[in-house]
């Protein structure tokens, strides 16, 4: 809820979520995890055990297409850190190599600059343009090989 009940954190999302939402977004995830495998992790502090936000592999609509998307979203106090670029590159390793992923993608709010970044510094590039429940989204892409 530190990140759902934030709206800075949530500005790029629908709106901010309340615990029902919550609970249906890690019904979400858990049906990913039976149906597709992947799904949302919890990103953690190593030493201290600190909840740091979420990252994972889920499946999008990405335009009419289904496609198997790197996601990440931290707490704000955790924003700079580098969590999110390293969680995002360790997503793309484990789809790629233990997965045998042959794409991945990010779908992220054209406004999203910080979300950019973390793509870019994944080796993703911008492949397309599309629409959102009104929202222009961008999905950056990689391949593998």
């Amino acid at each position: 809820m530190e990140i759902f009940s934030d709206p800075v954190a949530m500005r790029f999302y629908r709106s901010t979520k309340t615990r029902e939402q919550a609970e249906e977004w890690i019904s979400w995830t858990l049906h990913n995890y039976r149906t597709h495998g992947v799904g949302l992790w919890v990103a953690e502090e190593k030493t201290s055990g600190r909840f740091l936000g979420q990252c994972g592999i889920t499946p999008q609509d990405t335009g009419g297409v289904t496609e198997m998307e790197i996601g990440y979203l931290f707490a704000r106090r955790e924003w700079g850190k580098g969590y999110a670029a390293e969680a995002a590159l360790a997503c793309k390793e484990y789809g790629f190599k233990s997965l045998k992923y042959k794409k991945l993608v990010s779908i992220i709010n054209v406004k999203n600059f910080a979300s950019i970044r973390v793509a870019e510094k994944a080796g993703m590039k911008k492949e397309k343009t599309f629409l959102r429940a009104g929202n222009k989204m961008y999905v950056y892409s990689i391949s593998n090989g």
